[in-house]
């Protein structure tokens, strides 16, 4: 950080957090400063279809797969993947699984048969109508569906299937495993999350309206619900991507419930933000915790080891991102809002960092500035988006979880104390590369303190955005945590997907925690709001940042 970024901190009033005290050779494991050569490297898409591609059609036909198939899982053609949802692997762990959230994990059998007339057709609700739960009803051509798409995770190949909705049958949709955490921590057999591509080879082919489906298994949330409640609650703050839940049944088998996810692309732009030609970059999980909008130079293949962009790889546009980092670090605090003004949604971002600390989401920004989307509008300014939400609510330890909050990052609500570190060094809890700490007790500045999290680090050292974002933070727990607002939605959703929660044998946590998570466990999600609220409600910051 540079002599200017520093000199903020001093104008603000604010005790230097540790890490702008600490030499990069201080910093304790876990904690890697952000930039090239820190932290492990994107996934790489292995390229197959071009090569089996015998009939040049663009795709894969059931023999070309085959032989795909054969070819990708030599030894040494890819690295092997470790954890237990590896390609070709058995998945899960040993004796029966973790049980994500504290739900004890129950051993995957085959589900009850079922067929379209056993269920409730919807022909006009919208596709992510909240009291809505249809069925997706996927045929593959093989009987062995899984061990193909964990053949062809992280390749081009989509493996076809037709998909039967509501009465209407779509050909061809590609589909494929998605995730990491959710799928690496989840045995083959029991509810991995899938993507569906319903104009993988049918360019016109949308299911009401929408080209891309997200089906999560809501791994670590024996609810399922918490994807659902963020993106409720932060649609009234920015725009953020639809959740619901669907029944999915595969080749006549019931696989349950999934949360259906809004995929951000070319369509999510045009509806949210006027024009679908805006650039857009996925930021995905980095246990380094790099995403964080530092400077790293003008080179933007420095960035691209970071952020991956999922529009045409522009250079045009790399060079706006990029000059958004510079601005954050060269910019006088004074003049840092009129500076970015015009390329950068700045109060969109303190709302995006307000939601990612209220709802203590534990796979976002504030632990791993990671597994969030930035987006550019009709008029040519960037925005964050919400991605991943399913770890929100978060106790310490994962959203429910049973291993306790570790110490650190939940300061006492005074003035902006730094995290306590663990005894003798170490990752602190909840910084990037773990997902420990969190909790009801979070610190709102927490992000502020990351060393990795340059963008909250410069936007909160301005006085007047640092009163802003603590004022959407408030506002937050007072409208959103309390559970007399969002009790109600949640025992909505909660008896929508009961029945099928109870009789679901491929889900990830046991029916009791399912019961019990909603609010009437000691580590529910009715506990955690009624505890977060009256922590953020109590917080006081007595820096001059905010006087």
């Amino acid at each position: 950080m540079n002599h200017l970024a520093l000199r903020r901190f001093v104008s603000a009033g604010l005790a230097l957090p540790l890490f702008l005290s600490a030499q990069p050779a201080d910093f304790p494991p876990g904690f890697p400063p952000g930039g090239p050569g820190f932290g492990p490297p994107s996934r790489e898409e292995l390229k197959l279809r071009a090569r089996f591609d015998r009939n040049a059609d663009g795709h894969l036909d059931r023999e070309e797969r085959a032989a795909a198939r054969e070819y990708v899982q030599q030894d040494g053609v890819r690295p092997a993947r470790r954890g237990p949802g590896g390609p070709g692997g058995r998945g899960g762990f040993p004796g029966g699984g973790r049980g994500p959230g504290g739900g004890a994990s129950e051993p995957s059998s085959p589900g009850i048969p079922l067929k379209e007339s056993d269920v409730t057709l919807f022909d006009k609700e919208p596709l992510y109508a909240p009291g809505v739960l249809r069925t997706l009803f996927l045929t593959f051509e093989n009987a062995d569906w899984e061990k193909e798409l964990e053949a062809f995770r992280d390749t081009d190949v989509e493996v076809p299937a037709e998909v039967r909705v509501d009465g209407k049958v779509y050909r061809d949709v590609g589909v494929h495993f998605r995730g990491q955490s959710s799928y690496m921590m989840v045995r083959a057999g029991s509810k991995r999350s899938l993507n569906l591509s319903f104009d993988d080879r049918h360019e016109n082919q949308n299911l009401r309206g929408y080209r891309t489906v997200n089906l999560l298994n809501g791994n670590g949330d024996p609810t399922l619900l918490r994807g659902a409640l963020y993106s409720h609650i932060a649609q009234h703050y920015l725009p953020t991507p639809k959740i619901n839940f669907t029944r999915v049944v595969i080749n006549g088998e019931n696989w349950g419930v999934f949360a259906a996810a809004e995929q951000f692309n070319k369509d999510f732009l045009k509806e949210r933000f006027g024009s679908a030609k805006g650039a857009r970059w996925k930021v995905p999980g980095s246990p380094g915790g790099r995403g964080g909008f530092a400077y790293l130079g003008d080179n933007p293949a420095d960035y691209r080891k970071i952020y991956e962009i999922k529009s045409k790889d522009d250079p045009a546009d790399w060079a706006k991102f990029i000059r958004v980092c510079r601005l954050l670090e060269t910019t006088p605090p004074d003049q840092l809002e009129a500076a970015l003004a015009p390329i950068f949604d700045v109060d969109g971002a303190l709302r995006f960092l307000a939601l990612d600390n209220a709802l203590a989401n534990s796979d976002g920004f504030w632990t791993r500035t990671s597994d969030y989307s930035i987006g550019e509008d009709a008029k040519g300014r960037l925005h964050l988006v919400p991605h991943d939400m399913n770890e929100a609510f978060d106790f310490g330890g994962g959203p429910g979880g049973g291993r306790g909050r570790p110490p650190g990052f939940e300061g006492p609500g005074g003035p902006g104390d730094a995290p306590r570190f663990p005894p003798g060094g170490g990752r602190p809890p909840g910084g990037p590369g773990g997902r420990g700490g969190g909790g009801p007790k979070l610190d709102p500045l927490a992000a502020f303190k990351n060393p990795n999290a340059a963008l909250a680090a410069q936007l909160l050292a301005v006085p007047e955005l640092r009163a802003r974002y603590l004022g959407y933070v408030r506002d937050i727990a007072e409208k959103w945590l309390d559970w007399k607002t969002i009790g109600p939605v949640a025992r909505q959703w909660h008896a929508l997907i009961a029945a099928d929660m109870e009789r679901d044998t491929r889900k990830l946590a046991s029916y009791d925690a399912f019961v019990s998570g909603l609010e009437s466990g000691d580590r529910s999600l009715k506990a955690f709001m009624d505890q977060r609220r009256e922590f953020l409600l109590a917080y006081k910051d007595t820096s001059a940042a905010a006087r």
